[in-house]
């Protein structure tokens, strides 16, 4: 075999360059929990004994952690005066709660993929799959964290308003079943922005139910409420509005679960699908987003189809199409993107 050392040259640039994202994973959940990024926006340029006292840890410890986020190009360096910056646009992505593209939490959910790796050997050689519930913990409190700032910024102000005639009916009243709402950050934001209404999270993981009506209590939210069921057996009908939120296509199921969803609407109500963002076909998807999500997708989201009944797998880039084909397989006459981000596809069925 002969090898072309230019191709191979380029191709060990690019591993060295994908090792040294992987190794920084665990310190950025570091630098979350342990405040650093946050003391770093507060203090502005600083050295590391200086953020050390700030921060509470240890010196030679922050200052490692420091030079490995200034080689990564995660925060400045001015090498004239020792000191480490955070700047605006970085704090936008490590540290600001507000920001949408806040990204810490994505991290906390790739650390539970490395702990799953024996559980998932064993599914790639046996075709089974694996619940979503028996994987690492730290993929809940990550999914949370990571799709929480998104939902934040875009749900209330864009996405909802996409919808037919929505949001006249969460203002003067409404009923809503948030299925699938894991730790319920898209049941808790809708609740608090529409009190009129009311709202009923539905999760087949008891995990995520216990951690959401915690949350609730907490929020001193009245008008929500929390139940262990899956997609196609959660209780209610006359719903106003069904949301799906990226997690249709973790469904063994999803057209059982729409048919289900059908049943549960009023005849004058609508079906939000929000699915992460996808084009129809994989050379469309060849790119950093697709890169990401068929990676979570291999490990997570096609598992969890897989243990449950029929097993369809989606994936996490299903695309527009397939999931218009779900809803027309489940009877609704009406299907249409609503809207898009970078990162999620919004759609809208109705009966």
């Amino acid at each position: 075999m002969e090898i072309n050392e230019n191709k191979l040259n380029t191709l060990l640039g690019k591993m060295v360059t994908e090792m040294g994202a992987a190794a920084i994973g665990p310190l950025i959940i570091i630098g979350d929990k342990l405040g650093i990024y946050k003391a770093m926006e507060a203090k502005g340029s600083v050295t590391s004994v200086e953020l050390a006292k700030t921060a509470g840890v240890n010196e030679r410890y922050l200052r490692e952690w420091l030079s490995a986020h200034a080689a990564s190009g995660y925060i400045e360096y001015d090498d004239t005066n020792e000191t480490f910056t955070l700047s605006p646009e970085q704090a936008f992505v490590f540290s600001n709660p507000d920001s949408p593209v806040l990204m810490t939490g994505a991290y906390y959910a790739i650390s539970s993929m490395y702990h799953d790796v024996p559980t998932m050997e064993k599914a790639f050689k046996s075709g089974e799959g694996v619940s979503w519930g028996d994987h690492h913990s730290c993929l809940f409190c990550g999914t949370e964290k990571f799709f929480r700032p998104s939902y934040a910024t875009n749900l209330v102000q864009n996405w909802l308003p996409s919808l037919d005639g929505v949001v006249e009916k969460l203002e003067k009243g409404a009923k809503v079943a948030d299925v699938g709402c894991g730790h319920a950050a898209s049941t808790m934001i809708m609740a608090k922005a529409f009190p009129n209404s009311e709202f009923i999270g539905f999760d087949f993981h008891q995990g995520s139910i216990d951690h959401a009506k915690t949350h609730a209590k907490e929020s001193g939210l009245d008008n929500i409420s929390f139940k262990v069921a899956t997609a196609k057996d959660f209780p209610g009908n006359d719903y106003d509005l069904v949301t799906f939120f990226d997690c249709l296509h973790d469904m063994g199921d999803p057209v059982g679960a729409s048919v289900h969803v059908k049943k549960s609407l009023k005849p004058d109500g609508t079906y939000m699908i929000v699915e992460p963002f996808a084009n129809d076909t994989l050379k469309d998807n060849i790119n950093p987003v697709g890169r990401a999500f068929y990676s979570f997708s291999t490990l997570l989201c096609t598992p969890s189809s897989m243990s449950q009944e029929v097993g369809l797998a989606l994936g996490a880039q299903a695309g527009e199409q397939r999931l218009r084909d779900v809803a027309v397989d489940a009877g609704f006459n009406h299907f249409r993107r609503a809207t898009e981000t970078p990162f999620n596809l919004i759609l809208e069925a109705r009966p």
